[in-house]
Parts: C-alpha cells; sequence; structure tokens
C-alpha cells in the first residue's frame, strides 16, 4: 500500500475527477509549502532584521530578478513535464529515458552558463530599476548569493516536474515538506541567530533548495520499472534537445514576459518609496498562496492532458478540461471569501505597522476578484501544454502583460499625476495586474474553444 502511494499514477483511466483531484491534493499542499519558503523568509527579516521593513522591500525588489533568471529552468521543466506525461501514457519506455536524462544534461549546461553571465549585471540592473539606496546593497547581496545556489532552484523544478509528470504528486511533496522545515530552521538561525539579515534568508532558500534537488535525484533513480537510468540516456541526442526546447520555450517565454513586466512595473513601484515597496511584497505574499489552487490545477491538468493525450483519449481530456476548470473555480471563489473577510489579520502576520497593513489590504482587495479569473486562465493553459500546445499560452501573456498590464500601470501613474502625487495613484500597478488577468481568461477561453491544441500531439 505504501508503495503505491508513491508510485505514478496512471491518470488514461477511471473517474476524471478523481484522478486530477487526487492528484492535484499533494501537489497543492507542496506548492503551500514552496511559498513558505519565501514568505517566512519575510515574515522573518521583518521580524528580526535591523530595519525590518526595509528589509522586506529589499526581499520584494530582488523576487522579479531572482525570478528572470530561473525563467529558463522554468521552460525545461515545462518541456519535461509534457514530454515524460506523454510517452508515459503512450508506454515509451526509451523515449522516456532519454527523455529524462538529456534534460538533467542541459539543465546542468544552463546552470554553468547563467552564473558565468549573469553575476556581471546584477548592480547595474539594480541601479537601473531605480531601487532606492536604502536598500540596493541588501538587494544585491540576496540576488548573488541565490544565483551561485541557482543549480538547486533549478534541479528540484526540473527533477520535480519529471516526477510530476510520472504522475507521482506524493514524493515530490514528501521532499518539498522536508526542504521546506529546513529552509524555516535555517532562516530563524541565521537572521534571528548570526544577524546576516537578507543574506541569511537567501542562503537558507539555497541550502533548502538543494537538499530537495537531491531527494528528487535519488527517487528517480530508484524508478527502473518505468524508465532506465545511466550515462547513456545522460548524452545529449539532438532529437530529445530540441524537442524540450521546442515545448519548453514558450513557457520559459511565458515566465520571461512576465517577470520583464514584473521588472518594468518595479521600476515604477520603486518611485511610491520603500514603505508602497513593502506593501506591495506583504500583498504578493498573500497573493502566492491565493494562487496556489490555480498553479495546482493548471499543472494537475497538463500531466492529465499529457498522459491522455499520449493514449490518444481526446474524449476524456475534454472532459477533464470541463472539471478540473469547475474545480479550479470553486476553490478560488472561497479564497476570493476569505481575503475580502480576513484580509486584515493576514496582513498583520508581517509587520506590526499599522499604516502597513492598512495599504496591503487595499491593495488585496484590488486583486482579490482576479483570482477566479486566473482559475479559468491556469486550468485551460494546462490543458493546451499538455496537448503540446505551448505557444498559445505563451502569445496570450505576450499580449496581457506587454500590450495589457504595462501600458494600464504606466497610463492610471501619468494621468493621476498631481503636485501632491508626483507619481500619480499607486494603485495603477494592481489594477493593471487586474485587468490583465480577466483579459487573460477571455482570451484563454477562446483559444481552448478554437481547439488548435487538438492537432499538437508530440510524433
Amino acid at each position: 500500500m505504501l508503495k503505491k502511494f508513491f508510485s505514478p499514477i496512471d491518470m488514461t483511466v477511471g473517474s476524471v475527477w478523481k484522478c486530477i483531484v487526487i492528484f492535484t491534493l499533494p501537489m497543492l499542499i507542496g506548492n503551500i509549502a514552496q511559498q513558505l519558503y519565501s514568505t517566512v523568509d519575510t515574515i522573518v527579516v521583518g521580524q528580526y532584521a535591523s530595519n525590518g521593513d526595509n528589509a522586506i522591500a529589499a526581499v520584494g525588489s530582488a523576487l522579479p530578478i531572482l525570478n528572470m533568471l530561473l525563467v529558463l529552468f522554468i521552460g525545461i521543466s515545462a518541456g519535461a513535464t509534457v514530454m515524460v506525461s506523454q510517452y508515459y501514457g503512450a508506454k515509451n519506455r526509451e523515449a522516456l529515458s532519454y527523455t529524462v536524462g538529456n534534460c538533467i544534461t542541459v539543465t546542468a549546461i544552463a546552470c554553468a552558463g547563467l552564473i558565468l553571465s549573469a553575476i556581471w549585471f546584477i548592480r547595474p540592473v539594480l541601479e537601473l530599476l531605480n531601487t532606492p539606496e536604502t536598500i540596493i546593497d541588501s538587494c544585491q547581496d540576496y540576488l548573488s548569493i541565490s544565483l551561485i545556489g541557482i543549480a538547486g532552484m533549478a534541479y528540484y523544478n526540473i527533477l520535480g516536474g519529471i516526477i510530476r509528470g510520472l504522475g507521482d504528486s506524493v514524493s515530490a511533496l514528501i521532499y518539498l515538506l522536508v526542504a521546506t522545515v529546513i529552509n524555516i530552521g535555517l532562516d530563524i538561525y541565521f537572521v534571528a541567530g548570526l544577524k546576516m539579515d537578507v543574506a541569511g534568508v537567501a542562503l537558507a532558500t539555497v541550502i533548502a533548495q538543494f537538499i530537495s534537488s537531491a531527494l528528487c535525484l535519488f527517487k528517480l533513480m530508484r524508478m527502473r520499472e518505468h524508465f532506465d537510468f545511466g550515462w547513456k540516456y545522460l548524452r545529449p541526442r539532438a532529437q530529445y534537445v530540441k524537442t524540450i526546447i521546442k515545448l519548453g520555450l514558450p513557457s520559459g517565454l511565458t515566465q520571461a514576459i512576465f517577470s520583464s513586466a514584473m521588472i518594468i512595473v518595479q521600476s515604477l513601484t520603486n518611485c511610491f518609496g520603500e514603505q508602497f515597496i513593502a506593501a506591495n511584497v506583504v500583498v504578493m505574499r498573500v497573493d502566492g498562496f491565493a494562487m496556489m489552487p490555480n498553479f495546482s490545477f493548471g499543472t494537475a491538468l497538463t500531466t492529465f492532458a499529457g498522459q491522455n493525450v499520449g493514449a490518444g483519449k481526446y474524449d476524456r481530456v475534454t472532459l477533464g478540461a470541463k472539471q478540473g476548470t469547475l474545480l479550479a473555480v470553486a476553490c478560488s471563489t472561497v479564497i476570493t471569501g476569505a481575503i475580502l473577510i480576513f484580509g486584515k489579520y493576514l496582513m498583520a502576520i508581517f509587520t506590526d505597522t499599522a499604516e502597513l497593513v492598512s495599504l496591503s489590504v487595499k491593495l488585496m482587495r484590488i486583486l482579490a476578484v482576479g483570482y477566479i479569473a486566473v482559475a479559468v486562465t491556469q486550468s485551460l493553459s494546462g490543458i493546451m501544454r499538455g496537448a503540446g500546445d505551448t505557444m498559445t499560452p505563451m502569445w496570450i501573456s505576450l499580449i496581457t502583460t506587454v500590450a495589457v498590464r504595462v501600458p494600464i500601470a504606466y497610463g492610471i501613474s501619468f494621468l493621476t499625476r498631481t503636485a501632491e502625487l508626483p507619481y500619480g495613484q499607486k494603485e495603477c500597478i494592481q489594477i493593471s495586474l487586474l485587468a490583465s488577468w480577466v483579459i487573460g481568461a477571455a482570451l484563454t477561453a477562446l483559444f481552448y474553444r478554437i481547439g488548435r491544441w487538438k492537432n499538437k500531439r508530440i510524433s
């Protein structure tokens, strides 16, 4: 029974909604645990750093840049998940073996190249983004440590994606929970004990991510009943590397577009001062938890669609899209209500500053209803990606971020400028994000119904 609990799930048979829920629940818990990484970072620096509010602002200003550095690995992970799920559904052992091995090798090469090239540009980028002088040194410390340890973050995302692509969301959860506990302990030790401030939370996260990635690798090496693992499969083969890039590049570009928009908007956010930056960070921490069901259902539906497309069961994919989207929307509706009712108490966890709590609640309420729209976007995008259509979600992301979010944010800022508000209304950041979510949901639903994703199966 225990072995079955930690084994891959064949999602091509059985009740559709039960398959989705059984796969989603462990992943949801895992995503919540992963969100605890950054949330605990924020709480610890807010409570124990020498200048808590500035430390929160420093971590928040650094995260968009860190997310940009991780987009390459998010792309590899997305490509790996689609390939693994389809090859597993088609019972193609050889292709599955080469996919796993080539993903590991490509990630190693990408990590080395990124570290050698990006370390020199951290300070200039922070200066270009108008990062306040009071927090720029802390931002640089956080990013430098995170970049040096980026292999741990990269390999957890990619190896965890492979394990989930096989239908096993429980093992990835266990490994992440172990790493989360270690991360929390090290956060408190480094910041409260050793007084390392922002550098301490970065180091704690890096160590925890290396541990979780090592556990994922150990798990894969023991799954010989599903695929082969050895030096033969680690050697790059053009066929598989090209497919990883073909499927993963659009997802990586999607995240790159989103991260670029965040960086551009962060430049505007920085103009409003340290308190607004800190409030924005607090909002994003709560936002991270609110988004977890959406991301979890989206990933679950990617695996579900991949396995069933690999098995040629398209009617089952369509049914999964309907039932999975309804489940995601129901969860988001409950979360939206909770945010509107308990928002003040959630914000107070991060800071004792009354003005900061009040501003954070105001910003959070603007975003709350948008989570329902994101539920639709993530669910249907997951179906399209699992079927092999990673381009359509990329184009939708491009439209909603470049053509919607950034222009609306800067447009509202410009139109509401006064002598008292030289940069305009601060709420422009959240209003632009809400608009991009709603438009993204409408476009995703439209392109799902058009149905071009049904012709994208990997050959």
